[in-house]
């Protein structure tokens, strides 16, 4: 199986298994990464699964909606590469990815 790095706001570091088909999200949570809320449940409805990812991967996750993006814009850590976690289906391609925690969840 691969692995997912997130990467607190302290430089902490969990490497977890991935499972393809579950979200970024689900995959922090069902590790109990600190810093990830996902207080609704996955529904692009809080933005409290906050992630920010390098450069080199942003274009392999696909693009955000409308909703992520709104989700986003009221984020105050956003950066150009920030994405909610919920909204990020994990595949096999994703084997090494390393994802970023901001210091604050909305």
């Amino acid at each position: 199986m691969g692995k997912i790095t997130y990467i607190e706001h302290d430089n902490t570091e969990h490497e977890v298994e991935l499972v393809v088909g579950s979200t970024l999200m689900d995959t922090a949570v069902n590790n109990a990464v600190p810093g990830i809320d996902g207080d609704c449940g996955g529904a692009c409805a809080c933005g409290t699964c906050h992630l920010i990812v390098s450069d080199e991967w942003l274009g392999r996750l696909g693009e955000p909606g409308s909703d992520e993006l709104q989700l986003l814009d009221m984020t105050p850590e956003r950066c150009k590469t920030s994405r909610l976690g919920c909204q990020v289906e994990v595949t096999e391609a994703m084997d090494g990815l390393t994802v970023r925690l901001p210091e604050f969840q909305m």
